[in-house]
């Protein structure tokens, strides 16, 4: 198979050329311009940050892509899919007014933000990919019904997949509550009793009538009937209604490749990777540890898996930062910092099988520009 190409360039400037407009050459050297954008419904995926943690992408390369695809003739809207646990992600009132309070808003990028699954994690469609584990994906109708897909991803360390990078936000990113919780959850959601006010919440919104209250008066779950939907996580105000984090990352890892396959299916597709602020932990958390490296820089290529697979390749061997994580855990260059931070995960399964399901290709040529 032949080797993808992934563009890269550090952060370096000088005067009369600043990061933006470097950003700008990397984009179009990698061939963004290749794609035929006129008239094209084109979804931007991208993190807005959870409240308190500051590691997530500056608005300001998010305006740089709009400003593009404008000028190539696109529809672009910037967009993510709602949280599968509660926090202020979960709905999309509350995730449209952080990512304005991060600074994601048509004033300062130039375009719309769409939450993709709708108000409650409900809306999306069902893409067919017969894959190992998943036969179909549930990913959120905004991006399933965009024309292009480009992801812009901030790379860092993820306890679950060991790191998150474009397959990461491609697939749990734009997953539905539903989806989310095929790839989060080998079980069904679960009712934690002495929390239940019987508001009765969670019986009218689900979908399949699987949930009554039981002679305690607390939500109970018929498992014959419920679908794992998780819209009762979604609407439960008590924390009640909660999911079981019990998939094995192997696996999740799988599904999650699985998933980023359905979000590209049949759609030109393009990626960059911020090698900044690499920080040890998902940007869903609600604070930012010490970045594991120093900033690298940005990357960017059409093959999500030659992306990702640079990305861990220029991480692991950067010097460790001082005073993070991996300095207290005597983890040294060269050595794979994702596995020292997380000794029971093992990331090379997402990227590994993104190779296998025909995502992408593990061996890359980096192409630097200056």
């Amino acid at each position: 198979m032949e080797k993808s190409k992934v563009y890269f360039m550090d952060l370096r400037t000088k005067s009369g050329r600043n990061l933006i407009d470097k950003f700008n050459s990397l984009l179009i050297k990698a061939g963004i311009k290749d794609i035929d954008f006129k008239d094209k419904f084109t979804a931007i995926k991208i993190h807005f940050g959870e409240p308190g943690n500051l590691a997530y992408i500056r608005p300001n390369y998010a305006a740089e892509v709009v400003k593009l695809i404008k000028e190539l003739g696109g529809k672009p809207f910037l967009t993510d899919s709602n949280t599968l646990y509660t926090g202020k992600r979960a709905n999309a009132l509350d995730h449209l007014e952080t990512a304005y309070v991060h600074g994601f808003n048509p004033l300062t990028v130039g375009c719309h933000i769409i939450i993709a699954d709708g108000i409650k994690g409900s809306s999306y469609r069902e893409i067919e990919i017969n894959g190992k584990h998943c036969k179909t994906a549930k990913i959120g109708t905004a991006i399933a019904d965009s024309d292009i897909v480009i992801s812009m991803n901030h790379f860092k360390g993820h306890d679950m997949t060991g790191f998150g990078g474009a397959l990461k936000n491609l697939g749990m990113g734009s997953g539905s509550r539903g989806g989310k919780m095929e790839m989060h959850s080998a079980s069904k959601p679960w009712i934690k009793k002495d929390e239940c006010v019987a508001c009765r919440a969670c019986i009218k919104h689900c979908p399949v009538e699987a949930i009554s209250l039981d002679e305690q008066k607390s939500a109970d779950i018929n498992y014959d009937k419920c679908i794992g939907c998780g819209q009762c996580v979604a609407v439960c105000k008590f924390g009640a209604a909660l999911v079981k984090w019990d998939e094995a990352a192997d696996i999740a890892n799988e599904k999650i490749a699985e998933y980023a396959l359905a979000v590209v299916k049949d759609k030109p597709n393009f990626h960059i990777n911020f090698i900044m602020n690499v920080s040890p932990n998902c940007d869903c958390w609600s604070h930012n540890d010490v970045p594991i490296v120093p900033d690298i820089g940005i990357a960017a290529s059409f093959d999500p898996v030659a992306l990702d697979m640079a990305s861990v390749d220029m991480v692991n061997n950067s010097p460790v930062a001082k005073g993070s994580e991996l300095e207290e855990k005597h983890i040294h260059a060269g050595e794979d910092k994702f596995n020292g931070l997380y000794v029971n995960t093992d990331w090379k399964c997402s990227v590994e099988h993104g190779e296998e399901i025909g995502l992408g290709n593990r061996n890359y040529d980096l192409v630097v520009i200056n």
